[in-house]
């Protein structure tokens, strides 16, 4: 029992109750399913406490149970929470989960579509991504602008799917929080922007700005490439390329580095740093 909620006890990995959570690692509910998977106690927090991705149901390790009781009383009252043992649990989810924190959430239709504009009236610092193919990095670049204030992440069809188990787990959440959207293509994303009336400030080893000379605009979206190979060239030339310097010899950051740093550049721009909360 949790706080008046009966706890689901499952004996049989093969119950049907728990078919969204079996053998995870094989199936990770790829995009373009309707649901996905949440891992950890960090996470369920963040799950627990928003109402962008509905809650479908939530499987705990027993010994996990009291410690993420207060967590689990917060969720709807209709949401069911699965209670299993170790060994099933592990046989449930296909290798052991140590953490023995799961959820499943529900898919936003309108998050693999590119935003209404109306939805972008209030926005005035964006992320955008084209063809951003690792999953780590999604998830840090999602807490990034969590954590300095972006209003949204947009990307391209060619990037990986935030909704990820382990891009959510790397966010600690921030996915299920940072408004996000996805267009065709990464010119098709960039006409939206520059229309909506985002300046495009493109991340490159080579930009002809240093960061620390760029002045934020009012309205201003980071552009920003795959790992390796950045940004290409036809979108580079539509946006203002800007460079942080680097140490003799290295001449590259992670690209959710260089999304960290350029955020808080234009949070201190514009927000100065008086006042503002320290990570």
């Amino acid at each position: 029992m949790i706080e008046g909620r009966p706890a689901i006890r499952v004996t049989d990995p093969d119950d049907p109750r728990i078919a969204p959570y079996r053998a995870i690692r094989e199936r990770d509910l790829v995009r373009g399913g309707k649901r996905f998977i949440a891992e950890g106690t960090s996470v369920l927090r963040v799950l627990a406490g928003q109402r962008r991705f509905a809650v479908e149901s939530a499987l705990i390790l027993e010994n996990r149970l009291a410690g993420v009781a207060d967590i689990v009383a917060t969720l709807p009252a209709d949401v069911p929470v699965h209670v299993a043992a170790p060994d099933v649990m592990d046989a449930i989810a296909g290798f052991p989960m140590h953490r023995g924190v799961l959820a499943v959430g529900q898919r936003r239709a309108d998050a693999d579509t590119p935003p209404d504009p109306g939805t972008a009236r209030d926005w005035r610092t964006v992320v955008a991504l084209c063809g951003l193919s690792n999953h780590d990095n999604m998830g840090a670049i999602f807490r990034n602008a969590a954590a300095l204030g972006a209003d949204a992440v947009l990307m391209d069809a060619q990037s990986c799917d935030p909704l990820y188990r382990k891009a959510i787990r790397v966010s600690v959440g921030g996915v299920l929080t940072v408004p996000w959207h996805r267009f065709e293509t990464a010119d098709a994303m960039i006409d939206w922007l520059a229309a909506a009336g985002f300046a495009l400030a493109g991340l490159s080893p080579a930009g002809a700005t240093a960061l620390e000379d760029w002045e934020p605009p009012a309205r201003a979206a980071l552009v920003l490439g795959t790992e390796g190979a950045g940004l290409p060239g036809p979108i580079l030339k539509r946006t203002k390329t800007l460079r942080i310097a680097m140490a003799d010899g290295f001449d590259s950051l992670n690209v959710a580095t260089c999304a960290a740093l350029v955020l808080h550049h234009v949070r201190v721009r514009r927000n100065g740093a008086s006042g503002s909360r320290s990570a």
